[in-house]
Parts: C-alpha cells; structure tokens; sequence
C-alpha cells in the first residue's frame, strides 16, 4: 500500500504492472550508475623514507617516473635557510644538517637508490634547479630558472626565496620577480642531458645568451620538459622569462619549432599584472609552467599565472583552451599536469599551489570532478605543490616548492562516484589514531 501511495503522488501511473515496478527501479539504478567517477587517492605517510646522512632537502621543484617506477626529483640546495645547515658550515655549527645532492632517485618502497649532481667540466650547471624528465632512452634531463645574482637568503628576497624563484610573500609571486626585461641577462638559458648515473651527454643553450621568445637557439628560465618518442622531440615549457613552447630533437639538440599563445608567434611584450576573471590574454604569462603531450597526440600547455590550460596539436596548431579558478591571483591556479595511467588518459591530475589542492578534470570534457587536498605541513596537505607525476600503478607523486621542501605519494585505490568536489585531506581509511580513537 505505502508502495501504491508514493507512486501517485509521483505522478506516476496508479495501476503498475510487475514488470513497470521493475523497469523504473532499474531506470534508477542506470541514472545513479551514469553519476561522474573519478580515481580515488590516500596519502601514503610513510613514502619516502628519511634521506641517510642528515641530508635534507630545499625547494622540490619537479619530479618524474622512470620505466622502472623509480622517482626521481630535483630539489634546490641553496634555498635550505642557514640554521636547517649548521653542520655544513665551516667549522660545524651542529651535528644536523647537510644539503642533499640536487637528484634524487627512490624506489617504490622510498629508499633512495641514487643521488648526483652539481656543477662539473662540459656544462653550465643551473643557478637554480628548475624540472627533471626521463627520456625514452632513460636520460635524465633538467631545466632551471635562475638569473642569476644574490645567494639565496639575501636582502630583499622574499619568504622562502632562493635564487630563481621569489617567496609567496613577495609583490606578484615568482610570475613578477623572476622575468626580467627582454635582453636582460639570464643565466638558465640551457637544458642539460644526463645518463641516470649522473654523465654528462648533451647540453642545449648557453648560460647567460638567450636573446629572448624567438631566439631558436637557447631557452630562458625552461619550467618542464616532454618527450615524444615517436617522433625523437623534446617539448620544453619556456618558460619562467621566455613566452613560448620550443621543440628540440631529443637525440641532437636541433632546434625545430616554437610558438606562443594561440599558437602565434610569442612575444616579450610585458601583459603587466593579471587581473582576476581576465580571459584572452593574447601572450602566454610567465611562468609557462608546462607542456605534456598525451597518447592521442594533444599537447596541453600550462599557463599557470593567466589560471588557463591551453591545447594544441604538435605542429602548434591551437584547439582550444580552459580557465580554472580564475580569481586566483600570485602564483596561478594550474602549476603542472600528470595523465591518468589508463590507455585512454581518461583524467587529468593539475596541481594548483595557490589553492593547495590536486584537481581531477576528465580529460574529454576538461572539468574538474572534485579536487583534494588543503593548505599544511601534514601528510596529503600541501604548502606550493607544484610538480606532479603517476607511476605505471596509477599512483600519483607531487612535489612542494617554498618551504614545503618534500615529496609525496598517493597510492591509488581505484575509480569510485564523486560524492564532493573537495575531499579535503585524503588521508588513509584504515590509519589507526595513537590515540585509540
């Protein structure tokens, strides 16, 4: 009877047959299976283990996945402050600490299995440690951001700023303290290529000569790196003082082409400071914080400072673009972009160290289906996240910049419905509080 009530004051028939009753439960059941799902995450607390050695690390500014899973990040030495290294000064303040090596490499349990870098004969080493990426050849390759100029700590340098990439407190974030004017100098102008025990192979660019967004022979302050095997090309975000996207051979360095914004010839015009809710910038920001290539072959370009991902076939062509929390202002709203490990690339993971969050987009309709993560120093919040890379797994890696200094891994634990648009911290189902609660 209470059945025959709801039905009529749903409108619906007051006489239904066996097989009608049937027929609407299971036209529910469809309507709550088509509900959007997207991959789920916890934070694993306990990934990576403690560096040995009292090594700790400064600014985390990339990370990559190997073929063989292993995790590799680059971290910036010099923006550790003087009392974090006591016991690397001369004599030894204390017992702890020391600046670990700039490349890090881990394993999936998070022991670290390799560890090199630093100036050396052949190459011009960056003045500030700025992405790393494996090539299908299983090089390692990094970028940087420096200009050049005062150490770390100086006076006048903003909260948490080293040489390279200004403090969240300074005026405009690293978007207005790192591009300089066109043709001043700037010392990162210049990709470098390794083996992964730290050999150096090839170097593109020279320190100090980019003549600016056309210069086909140098870079300026590269922000990530892309390759296509396919092809043999490296796409280089370029970057932190340039406007554009580069492409290079990854086997000989030559140059093959470059573009900016909408595909159109970039320029280093200055767009002066961006305003909350603008959309069109006819110029890529700086910085152009990445460009990631997917399965299908669509490049998406992050540019971060103008909350905007904009997409392009390889030759450059523009197809479309995307903002995102376009009242975000500082450092931008989309910091970098990994693939889901599906071979469809279903979703997108960007991390946004403005918002502290990691937003998961379905990639066909670029929209964000929820976003997880919050401000902090706990594990799975974030303070800058800003690099962000998945494993053969699916899990997910990020990185922190600023005072973050760390690295994080998200272990992934299948698809499920989205039920919020912020998790908040994804913190484990099963972690027990010392407490007993």
């Amino acid at each position: 009877m209470r059945l025959f009530v709801r039905l009529t004051q749903s409108r619906l028939p007051i006489a239904l047959s066996t097989f009608g009753i049937v027929f609407t439960l299971a036209s529910t059941t469809l309507m709550r299976a088509a509900d959007p799902e997207a991959p789920r995450f916890e934070v694993d607390p306990f990934w990576p283990k403690p560096l040995p050695n009292h090594w700790i690390m400064g600014n985390v500014v990339g990370v990559a996945v190997d073929a063989h899973d292993n995790v590799w990040i680059v971290h910036r030495q010099g923006t550790l402050e003087r009392m974090e290294t006591y016991a690397a000064q001369n004599p030894p303040a204390s017992d702890c600490c020391v600046p670990a090596p700039p490349v890090l490499e881990f394993d999936q349990a998070g022991n670290l299995i390799g560890h090199w870098g630093g100036p050396g004969d052949g190459y011009d080493w960056p003045d500030s440690m700025h992405g790393i990426a494996i090539d299908p050849d299983g090089n390692v390759w990094i970028g940087g951001n420096g200009r050049g100029g005062p150490p770390a700590g100086a006076a006048g340098a903003g909260r948490g700023a080293g040489r390279g990439e200004a403090g969240r407190g300074a005026a405009g974030g690293d978007e207005a303290s790192i591009a300089p004017t066109a043709n001043a100098p700037y010392h990162d102008s210049m990709i470098l290529k390794f083996t992964t025990q730290g050999k150096f192979l090839m170097q593109i660019g020279k320190a100090g000569q980019s003549k600016g967004s056309n210069d086909t022979e140098n870079v300026k302050g590269p922000a990530k790196l892309w390759f296509d095997a396919k092809t043999k090309e490296l796409y280089v975000a370029d970057g932190y003082a340039n406007h554009r996207v580069i492409v290079f051979d990854y086997e000989t360095g030559k140059y093959k082409r470059h573009w900016g914004a909408y595909g159109k010839t970039p320029s280093d015009e200055s767009l002066g400071r961006y305003v909350a809710g603008t959309q069109g910038a006819l110029q890529f920001r700086t910085p152009v914080h990445c460009a990631v290539l997917s399965n299908d072959n669509l490049l998406y370009v992050c540019d971060r400072v103008n909350d905007r991902v904009q997409v392009f076939q390889p030759d450059g062509t523009f197809l479309r673009e995307f903002y995102y929390y376009t009242n975000t202002l500082g450092d931008g709203s989309i910091w970098d972009i990994a693939f889901s490990r599906d071979p469809g690339q279903r979703f997108i993971y960007a991390s946004d160290g403005t918002n502290e969050k990691i937003h998961i987009l379905d990639r066909k309709t670029m929209e964000v289906l929820t976003s997880f993560g919050d401000g902090g120093r706990q594990p799975g919040e974030f303070y800058a996240v800003h690099s962000i890379a998945t494993d053969s797994k699916g899990n997910l890696f990020t990185t922190e910049t600023y005072r973050g200094q760390r690295v994080q891994k998200f272990v992934y634990k299948g698809l499920a419905p989205v039920t919020t648009k912020d998790q908040g911290v994804v913190w484990p189902k099963d972690a027990k509080s010392p407490l007993g609660k």
